[in-house]
């Protein structure tokens, strides 16, 4: 069942055309990467998924709700952690998540919600107007899960967040996943798409680029995979793995082997094919990233900013 769904959704503001005849679906329980660099037009579409602005053409739904006649119904079940996350400088991080659980006429406990993401306790009753960037956006992700919500949307959730906070998050991400809630997670950190998301899209010039899960991304857009193997009773004859289907290149020297594999099955069956001729003492697999792939499909756009773990000049505090 696809949770969310777009067909041919366009948006242009006068003569520029944002979003250009994108479609695509997300299935339901799945954690779906949403990519693309700066100007692709990735945050306009979720602005239109989200009923934030309506398509110039085409259309989207959202749990069966389309998106711009009926973005009541669907807020009510979807979570939001937006990008530029707004807090109510008066109101806590208790009053916050409180308020968000009335709108959903939910039973949810806020110190759970608040414990949940992470936010220290002495800081649930602190005006959020003092919050550091990192403990905002704790805060925000804990009202988007008030109400235990079918679909998530979170939009650079990890921004202003040190790397156990990413990982607070990644946690979280997982676990709303195993419990069949979709998440549709966007982030220009893709270590962490890479490590939650069941599939990816990528968006380039207003259009999607791909959609596919990553190792089948990463096999089509991303060079060999590259099997470095120490051999336990050399040695090695290079024509016997030269064989095998989907590896390239074969090199011995002394009781080192390194292979280039074409594809995953490649990579098993070298090393298979290894432990039973010679035996393998020790090996490692340098594999494409998510990183090389998305700068495979986007020309090369914003690769450099794609690859920072925490925003240097807004870290997160705990104080």
């Amino acid at each position: 069942m696809s949770v969310l769904e777009t067909r041919n959704l366009t948006k242009r503001f006068g003569d520029v055309t944002a979003v250009d005849g994108v479609s695509f679906a997300v299935e339901e329980g799945e954690v779906f990467g949403f990519l693309g660099p700066n100007g692709a037009g990735k945050s306009t579409t979720i602005n239109v998924l989200l009923g934030y602005m309506s398509p110039t053409s085409g259309s989207a739904s959202i749990l069966g709700h389309d998106v711009e006649t009926e973005s009541r119904a669907l807020r009510a079940r979807t979570g939001v952690l937006p990008e530029n996350v707004g807090v109510y400088d008066r109101l806590t991080g208790r009053e916050h998540v409180a308020s968000a659980i009335r709108i959903k006429d939910a039973d949810d406990d806020p110190e759970r919600l608040l414990a949940r993401v992470g936010l220290d306790p002495d800081a649930w009753d602190r005006r959020a107007g003092g919050y550091s960037t990192g403990m905002a956006q704790r805060m925000a992700l804990a009202t988007a899960l008030a109400g235990d919500p079918d679909l998530l949307v979170l939009d650079e959730p990890q921004s202003g967040l040190d790397p156990n906070g990413m990982q607070e998050i990644r946690d979280v991400v997982l676990e709303e996943a195993a419990d069949g809630t979709t998440v549709f997670f966007s982030s220009h950190i893709l270590p962490e798409v890479e490590a939650v998301s069941d599939r990816v899209g990528v968006m380039r010039a207003g259009e999607m680029a791909a959609v596919d899960d990553i190792d089948a991304l990463r096999e089509r857009w991303t060079d060999d995979t590259v099997v470095r193997a120490t051999v336990a009773d050399p040695p090695v004859r290079p024509e016997a793995l030269a064989d095998l289907d989907g590896v390239s290149d074969v090199a011995v020297e002394g009781d080192r082997v390194t292979l280039s594999c074409r594809t995953p099955r490649a990579k098993g069956r070298a090393v298979a094919a290894l432990e039973r001729t010679v035996g393998v003492a020790d090996f490692e697999v340098e594999e494409g990233s998510l990183e090389d792939t998305f700068t495979a499909l986007t020309g090369g756009a914003d690769a450099g900013e794609t690859t920072a773990t925490t925003r240097a000049d807004d870290p997160e505090v705990s104080a």
